[in-house]
C-alpha cells in the first residue's frame, strides 16, 4: 500500500490500514522470531559434543591470547566469563571478531536455508519498524517520548521470556552494571537521535546520514585513541563524505533538525563501538549474559536513563498536547497505543533476529547484507510514503552507501592479512 499525506486527516486513514497490516505481518513474523530465540542459537552446546563453532580474535594489550596458535590453547567462553557458543557478547551485530569453523555452507544446506530465513525475516521487520515509527512520529510529533516508549517495549518481552524459562535470566553484579552503563547510554543515544531524525525529515535521509558511522569511526579513533587505519580503509570514506554531501545539497525535505540528529546517531554509534570494545573486551560480564540478554539489559539500562530527559524535554503537558491534536485528527486512543506498541516491539525484535542472523556470517557477508538492508529500508520508505527525491540526491544516496560497503570491505580485507593488520582494524 502507498500512502501520500496531504492532509493529517488522511494520515490517520492512511496509517490505521498500515498499521493494520504491520499487525498482521508482526504476527506471523514473531512466532518465527520466538521460535529462533528458543532455539540453540543461544544454547551452550553439550559439553564433550559439540565446540563452539566461533572464535575469538584478540585485540590490543591481550598480548596472552595472541600467543595462542592451536585450538587447544584458545581460551575458552567459559574461561573469560562468556556464554559458551556465543560470538561476541557485546557487539554480534558488528561480527568484526568472528569467522566461522565447521558450517556446511552448500546450497539449500540447513545452514543456509536458516540464513536466508532470518536474513529475510530482519529485513521484513526492520522496514515494518521504520515504517512503523514514521506513522507514529506523524501522528504524535513527539520524538523523545516515542523512543522512550519503544525502549521500554523490550522490558515486557524480555521479561516474560526470563519468567518463563525460555530464556536463562542473567546474573549481574553492580559492577558489572557500570560496566555496561556507558554502553547503554550511547545506545540510548543512538536510538533517540535515529528517532527525531526520523520525525524532522524522511526516512531515507536519514538512513544516508546514518551511513556516516565509518567516517566518524576513523576519526575519534585517530583523534581520542591515536589509533590509524591503513591507506584503502581512508579511501574508502571519500565516497561516503562526497555522497552525503550530494545528497544534503538536493535533499528536497531538508530540515537541519533531521541532518543534526542523523549526525549525532551516527557519532553516538560509533562511540558506542569502540568505546565499548575497549572497555568489555576480555572482561566477565556476569553468567548467561548471551549476545541476546546483552541487548536486553542495554535497551533496560538505555530506557532508565533516557526517562528522565524524555520527561524534561517534552513533558507531560507537551504529550497531552500532541494526544488531543490526534485524536482530533482521527486517530483513536486504541489505535495510537497500537501503533506506539508495534512500533516498539518491532523495533526490539528486528534486534535480536539481527543478533542472530549476523553473529552466524563473517565480516564481508556481514558488510555486504547491512548495506543492502540500508538499500531496502530507503526503497521501501520512498515507496510507502511517496518521499520526492531528485536524480543528483539519489546519485548521493548511493555514492553513500557504497562507500559504507567499500569502508566494511576494506576493513575485512586487512584482517585476513596478519594479527596486526585484525588488530588495527578494529579501530
Amino acid at each position: 500500500m502507498v500512502c501520500n499525506y496531504p492532509r493529517l486527516a488522511a494520515q490517520a486513514k492512511c496509517g490505521t490500514s498500515l498499521t493494520r497490516s504491520l499487525q498482521r505481518m508482526a504476527a506471523l513474523l514473531c512466532v518465527v522470531a520466538l521460535l529462533g530465540m528458543r532455539s540453540d542459537a543461544f544454547s551452550a552446546p553439550p559439553p564433550g559434543k559439540v565446540k563452539p563453532s566461533w572464535t575469538r580474535t584478540p585485540l590490543r594489550g591481550m598480548q596472552t591470547r595472541m600467543a595462542a596458535t592451536s585450538p587447544e590453547d584458545t581460551p575458552s567462553a567459559a574461561s573469560l566469563g562468556h556464554e559458551p557458543g556465543s560470538c561476541d557478547p557485546f557487539d554480534p551485530k558488528s561480527a568484526e571478531y568472528c569467522s566461522p569453523e565447521g558450517k556446511d555452507t552448500s546450497f539449500l544446506s540447513k545452514h543456509t536455508l536458516k540464513l536466508v530465513g532470518l536474513f529475510g525475516l530482519w529485513y521484513v521487520l526492520n522496514v515494518g519498524y521504520n515504517i512503523g515509527n514514521k506513522l507514529v512520529l506523524t501522528a504524535l510529533p513527539v520524538p523523545w517520548t516515542s523512543a522512550t516508549i519503544e525502549l521500554f517495549f523490550g522490558f515486557p518481552y524480555v521479561g516474560m521470556l526470563w519468567l518463563t524459562g525460555l530464556r536463562k535470566r542473567p546474573e549481574l553484579s553492580l559492577e558489572h552494571i557500570k560496566r555496561l552503563a556507558p554502553a547503554a547510554f550511547f545506545l540510548a543515544a543512538t536510538h533517540v537521535g535515529g528517532v527525531i531524525s526520523f520525525g524532522a525529515g524522511a526516512i531515507s535521509f536519514t538512513h544516508v546520514l546514518k551511513a556516516t558511522e565509518p567516517v566518524w569511526t576513523a576519526l575519534i579513533s585517530a583523534v581520542f585513541f591515536r589509533e590509524f587505519l591503513s591507506v584503502p580503509v581512508y579511501a574508502s570514506l571519500v565516497p561516503i563524505i562526497l555522497g552525503v554531501s550530494l545528497a544534503s545539497m538536493k535533499e528536497l525535505s531538508f530540515t537541519w533538525v533531521s541532518f543534526i540528529a542523523g549526525t549525532v546517531s551516527a557519532v553516538t554509534s560509533a562511540s558506542k563501538a569502540i568505546l565499548s570494545k575497549k572497555a568489555l573486551d576480555g572482561k566477565p560480564l556476569g553468567k548467561n549474559l548471551t549476545p541476546a540478554n546483552m541487548f536486553a539489559v542495554l535497551t533496560i539500562l538505555g530506557f532508565a536513563m533516557i526517562l528522565p530527559a524524555s520527561l524534561l524535554i517534552e513533558g507531560p503537558a507537551k504529550v497531552s498536547t500532541a494526544w488531543a491534536a490526534a485524536r482530533a485528527a482521527g486517530y483513536s486512543a486504541p489505535h495510537l497505543w497500537s501503533m506506539l506498541s508495534m512500533s516498539g516491539f518491532l523495533y526490539y525484535i528486528y534486534n535480536e533476529v539481527a543478533f542472530l542472523a549476523l553473529s552466524e556470517v563473517a565480516p564481508v557477508t556481514h558488510a555486504v547484507t547491512n548495506t543492502v538492508k540500508r538499500v531496502v529500508i530507503i526503497l521501501a520508505s520512498v515507496l510507502v510514503f511517496k518521499t520526492p527525491i531528485t536524480g543528483m540526491g539519489a546519485l548521493g544516496s548511493g555514492i553513500a552507501i557504497f562507500g559504507a560497503l567499500l569502508y566494511s570491505l576494506a576493513k575485512g580485507m586487512k584482517k585476513k592479512q596478519t594479527p596486526q593488520a585484525r588488530e588495527l582494524a578494529t579501530a
